[in-house]
């Protein structure tokens, strides 16, 4: 039951996609180098300004899954910032206070609305710009600093930190979560397919069919998991989209050898006899009547190659064969700052790996519950 809890919060994380994250982009890469590599809990003055006059809106459906909203803003970690006339000066933060600090002067209307053209009266203490339809438009000076306090400027606080470039770590350890689910779920959908299709044949038939078949589920056997997998990834090319065929393509000969094992047990039942009295096709026999007998199994293996097919994600991104940069993989995320370990900061690799620890520990969890429920002997006992 735990691991059942593990597993759908991890669906819920994936589910709402960018809506729970702190950074919306598509691909949780929004970076701030002067800010890298800064410890959980970290916070820090942050200046928006606005890079256009099209503000993007953070539609909820649109932030689902594998969805998010490019930024509208250029976000600055600040030192120190103030106001003098129609002009913001700031400094950037960089994290050392020994040397002295560049100023930086923006005119307050580029800052707020993205627009260049604006004049400053000092008599009225009065802002004239034009907005995106060309109009003139009057705000006193106290106004637009306020809503630059308002909107623009902010406090952010980071509670895993920041990683390498950064980046919210939390964000992209979330941002993650869904990548893990969507391998899992289609490499399993892909094993099961072919597994069950080549074990049914074999264990129903028999003779050259399982034969041939059951030398073909030896040959791959023999050869190392990952390996395979590798060797498959750079036949397909790297990337994200080729992860899933890959570990589908290398992980049916399981389900292929227990679907073999079962058929061959059922086929020799009462009910399949009948079947072939009453004159039934083979297919209508091994999808209809022996299939749904031999579920039981089927779905124990299910969920521990959902496990497998995690750390084989994991392994190949953190290879550099796998999911690509800057697509948040936590073996990617592992990968990127696994020399930190040495560096005081062991955390930015102790957090995703705890992560990929922890969800595949849940689909083991859940499997051997399975298991035990499925199993007549133990529930008769």
């Amino acid at each position: 039951m735990l691991g059942l809890v593990v597993i759908v919060l991890a669906m819920i994380i994936a589910l709402l996609g960018a809506n729970i994250r702190k950074d919306k982009t598509p691909k949780t890469n929004e970076m701030a180098l002067p800010i890298a590599a800064q410890k959980p809990g970290f916070s820090i003055t942050m200046l928006k300004i606005r890079l256009g006059s099209h503000v993007e809106k953070n539609i909820f459906w649109k932030q689902m899954f594998f969805g998010g909203t490019n930024d509208s803003y250029r976000k600055i970690p600040l030192h120190s910032y103030g106001f003098q006339h129609d002009i913001l000066w700031y400094s950037e933060y960089t994290g050392d206070t020994t040397q002295q600090l560049p100023i930086f002067k923006l005119k307050m209307t580029d800052v707020l609305f993205a627009v260049s053209e604006s004049t400053y009266d000092s008599i009225k203490q009065n802002i004239t710009y034009k907005d995106a339809k060309g109009q003139n438009i009057v705000v006193s000076q106290s106004e637009l600093i306020a809503q630059i306090k308002s909107h623009n400027i902010y406090r952010e606080k980071f509670y895993l930190g920041t990683d390498k470039y950064g980046r919210d770590l939390l964000s992209r350890i979330l941002a993650g979560t869904i990548i893990s689910l969507s391998v899992g779920l289609i490499a399993v959908i892909i094993s099961l397919v072919l597994g069950i299709f080549l074990g049914a044949l074999a264990g129903y038939f028999g003779g050259k069919t399982d034969a041939v078949i059951s030398w073909i589920i030896n040959v791959i056997w023999s050869v190392p998991t990952l390996l395979l997998v590798i060797s498959v990834t750079l036949l397909l090319g790297k990337g994200f989209s080729q992860i899933f065929i890959a570990v589908g393509l290398t992980m049916w000969v399981e389900v292929a050898r227990i679907t073999r094992g079962q058929f061959m047990s059922l086929r020799e039942k009462e009910f399949v006899e009948a079947a072939l009295a009453l004159g039934y096709k083979p297919f209508r026999i091994i999808f209809k009547h022996i299939l749904p007998n031999a579920w039981s199994p089927l779905i124990v293996i299910s969920a521990s190659n959902f496990a497998n097919a995690i750390l084989i994600e994991a392994g190949l991104s953190f290879l550099g064969v796998g999911a690509q940069p800057p697509v948040p993989s936590w073996g990617n995320i592992l990968k990127e700052h696994y020399s930190y370990i040495v560096l005081n900061k062991a955390y930015l690799a102790l957090i995703p790996g705890s992560a990929i620890m922890l969800l595949v520990l849940a689909f083991t969890l859940l499997g051997n519950g399975l298991r035990d429920a499925l199993d007549t002997r133990i529930a008769n006992e």
